[in-house]
């Protein structure tokens, strides 16, 4: 039986949610699709190709905030982008690792140079837009990757390190303060300060 590429896209995202990246593979995808293993190769050379396509794919699903709107500021746009960035890497199991290391598809180069050039539009030079751009989706993809990796049962170990903190009255409120923020809201203040830096440089 043969198979399309968009049935082993479906397939290996639906089987990335069951196992993890880890234990994802083009046999048990082969074996999920009933069909022998160098099928899927007619499609995907290898793992690291069927990777690249599944982040695009869930780019594709999830985030739908990669092109500015007119009447939105550079930085409105920039919190806008990143939210849904990290929004689309959560929707999917291992999202961050899946996406780690990939390369932009030259199919979406038509949405970045509208970014750059909405940027550049607010005084950014082609280069900063690009640096800025860059910068904030490294940390969208390092942010989830703490927060999908962070274990089912830590919450004794965060136990044991609060109680030990409050020997230090300055640090004892700061690891409160974390955990009240909770991944979102960490997530939330790096970005603006982000954004700040943006703003300070742009009106040197």
């Amino acid at each position: 039986m043969k198979v399309d590429r968009q049935r082993i896209l479906d397939t290996a995202l639906e089987l990335l949610n069951e196992v993890g990246v880890d234990a994802l593979s083009t046999r048990a995808i082969a074996q999920r699709l009933g069909v022998q293993q160098p099928a899927l190769y007619w499609h995907f050379k290898n793992k690291r190709a069927l990777l690249d396509a599944m982040n695009g794919e869930i780019l594709a699903r999830a985030h739908d905030a990669r092109v500015p709107r007119e009447d939105e500021t550079w930085q409105d746009f920039l919190r806008r982008n990143g939210r849904g960035f990290r929004e689309a890497l959560l929707s999917y199991r291992d999202g961050a690792r899946v996406h780690a290391g990939t390369e932009a598809d030259p199919g979406d180069l038509e949405h970045v140079e509208r970014q750059v050039a909405f940027l550049v539009a607010a005084g950014f030079t082609p280069g900063q837009a690009m640096q800025l751009f860059v910068a904030v989706g490294r940390y969208v993809v390092g942010c989830v990757l703490e927060e999908q990796a962070s274990p089912i049962d830590g919450a004794l170990e965060q136990r044991r390190l609060d109680a030990a903190a409050q020997a230090y009255p300055l640090l004892a409120e700061a690891v409160a303060y974390y955990r009240r923020s909770g991944h979102a809201g960490l997530f939330e203040r790096g970005l603006e300060l982000m954004i700040r830096g943006a703003e300070a440089e742009l009106s040197v």
